[in-house]
């Protein structure tokens, strides 16, 4: 190679992109006679966790109404479908991601 040859290198670090800072869902005061959307993403093995979560809620707090509901395509696609149900007919939502 003689030096006027050259190169061209590309850094692969890119950029996050910028994110944007959101409240958190105020608390419910209590959750005795609402509904609680367990939300399965589909991802690895979350639908067993939120099956067992669903069965304690049954056993310790059987004033709760719970919703098994899983997301309808992958974890990685958007549903906004299921968000306007549970925010129409839920009070609150425990997304599970699995593991």
């Amino acid at each position: 190679m003689s030096t006027s040859d050259r190169i061209t290198v590309l850094n692969p670090m890119g950029f996050a992109p910028k994110v944007l800072e959101k409240p958190l869902a105020p608390r419910l005061s209590t959750l005795d006679g609402k509904t609680v959307y367990l939300v399965d993403c589909r991802f690895d093995d979350s639908d067993v966790f939120l099956k067992q979560m669903q069965a304690w809620f049954a056993e310790h707090l059987p004033g709760v109404r719970t919703v098994f509901k899983p997301i309808s395509s992958v974890y990685l696609l958007d549903d906004p479908t299921t968000w306007e149900e549970i925010k129409a007919k839920g009070h609150a939502a425990i997304v599970g991601v699995g593991h």
